[in-house]
């Protein structure tokens, strides 16, 4: 019985977890924004902002995929963000040397984007479905 209540509550924080890495990218979207639309100096907190969330999030939800013991599906997917934020840093920091992989910045972070929506939704899904599953059986 344990064990159930350990796999729920690890399915249930890895939703959260993506919840606000969906959240976190949509800001980041935001303070890209305004660094280019209104203060240049945004870009500190765009950089800055990243720092915090763009590797530690997915480690945590990894961390909790394992513990609630998610399907494949979702290792597959938390792989793709890895590669989508190492993508990320490799397009801003190679951009002196080939400055044709700049402008990818933004594509990668589309992608990424869709990628955490279809994280947070599929999680959804499976959290919610299997809940209701189990209530049913009851």
């Amino acid at each position: 019985m344990e064990t159930n209540k350990r796999v729920k509550y690890a399915r249930m924080i890895y939703f959260i977890l993506a919840i606000l890495f969906t959240l976190c990218i949509i800001v980041q979207f935001y303070l890209a924004g305004v660094a280019t639309f209104l203060n240049a100096e945004a870009w500190i907190k765009h950089v800055l902002f990243v720092h915090l969330f763009g590797f530690n999030l997915p480690i945590f939800m990894l961390i909790f995929a394992i513990i609630g013991a998610l399907p494949q599906w979702a290792y597959w997917q938390l792989f793709g963000v890895f590669a989508s934020i190492f993508l990320m840093y490799f397009t801003v920091n190679v951009n002196t040397i080939a400055p044709w992989f700049g402008p990818l910045h933004i594509i990668v972070g589309i992608l990424l984007f869709t990628l955490s929506c279809a994280i947070a939704f599929k999680s959804w899904h499976f959290f919610f479905k299997h809940t209701k599953r189990k209530q049913e059986k009851i």
